[in-house]
């Protein structure tokens, strides 16, 4: 169920005490295309949804082309909402692809199943593009209870389809792997264990994948907002920083990733996109992709806030999973 109203969670973060990082060498893009999606699921920290229409456009996207060429970045990782959806999605995986850089596609499954999209899977295998999908539990009740009715058997539908054409295979060079986002304000368990559950699980029905990727809950926006509706957002930041590890640190993600808006305006990572804290690049106005043609953002301070606690905590969380057992 939606919150009717959607609680601000920044002023609980920003008096931090999270430790002063900067950037490394600039490897990946990651670029959300807009917030539109075919789902509205709870622990969403970018507040999709099927009535979103922001969207970006092709001025910006081919922006994101020229980027790429410039500053030989090899990693272009696509996200949203549900990117697919985007007009230009096809496009711009075409364009990036022929020039040899790695694509990613961060796919829901069900978009898979949407009409429209039948030959999506199709798209993604011929253009060898990795895709990181969430699944969040190998249970029916579980994701359905996040995701919405019909949304585990889609799923699976999807990963089949995906399957079918190679993903997820030894040796077929299609890489498939699987998101698990814990159900409420606990942090993920043991992802080599939950891994081996999962492929259990879901071996059992004829289905494979490379790799599971467990990701922290961010305390923010969606997520965020059920937190306080349910008073229980102090408990969950708690946990956070109590479970901190500092040699997670080196391994964050956004010390070698920016994240674009879809607008173009540039972030220090997706979680700092939702909450509007740039990346601070010394240029004048908001920070924008056009920039990166011209600055180099090694050496960068990032701008942190409590919620980068759930990048840290445990075993860490990044946008490839834990950071270490």
């Amino acid at each position: 169920m939606l919150l009717s109203a959607m609680h601000v969670t920044l002023p609980l973060l920003t008096e931090t005490d999270f430790p002063a990082i900067s950037r490394d060498e600039l490897v990946t893009l990651q670029v959300n295309l807009g917030y539109r999606c075919n789902q509205s699921c709870l622990h969403c920290h970018v507040n999709a949804g099927p009535k979103r229409r922001e969207q970006m456009d092709r001025e910006t996207i081919d922006l994101v082309v020229n980027v790429l060429d410039k500053r030989k970045i090899r990693i272009l990782d696509l996200t949203g909402g549900a990117p697919e959806l985007n007009p230009h999605f096809r496009y711009l995986v075409t364009e990036v692809a022929k020039r040899g850089v790695h694509v990613i596609d961060r796919c829901n499954l069900t978009i898979l199943e949407e009409p429209g999209q039948e030959d999506l899977a199709d798209f993604l295998a011929r253009h060898q593009v990795e895709v990181i999908a969430s699944l969040p539990c190998y249970l029916q009740e579980n994701v359905d209870a996040q995701r919405g009715k019909g949304a585990y058997s889609n799923s699976i539908a999807g990963i089949e389809k995906l399957n079918s054409l190679g993903y997820g295979k030894t040796d077929s060079g299609l890489v498939l792997n699987l998101v698990y986002n814990p159900a409420g304000a606990t942090l993920p368990p043991s992802q080599a264990q939950l891994q081996a559950d999962y492929k259990a699980r879901l071996g059992a029905q004829g289905i494979c994948f490379n790799q599971l990727f467990t990701i922290t809950n961010m305390p923010i926006k969606r997520f965020g907002s059920t937190l306080i509706s349910k008073d229980v957002f102090g408990e969950y930041m708690r946990l956070l920083k109590s479970a901190h590890q500092a040699n997670n640190l080196d391994g964050i993600m956004c010390r070698s990733l920016i994240s674009i808006d879809w607008q173009g305006y540039l972030y220090d990572c997706d979680f700092n996109q939702m909450l509007e804290l740039p990346l601070p690049l010394r240029v004048k106005g908001r920070p924008h992709l056009r920039d990166l043609l011209d600055h180099d953002t090694k050496g960068l301070p990032i701008t942190v806030a409590d919620h980068c606690y759930g990048c840290t905590a445990g075993q860490g969380s990044s946008c490839g999973g834990a950071l270490e057992e």
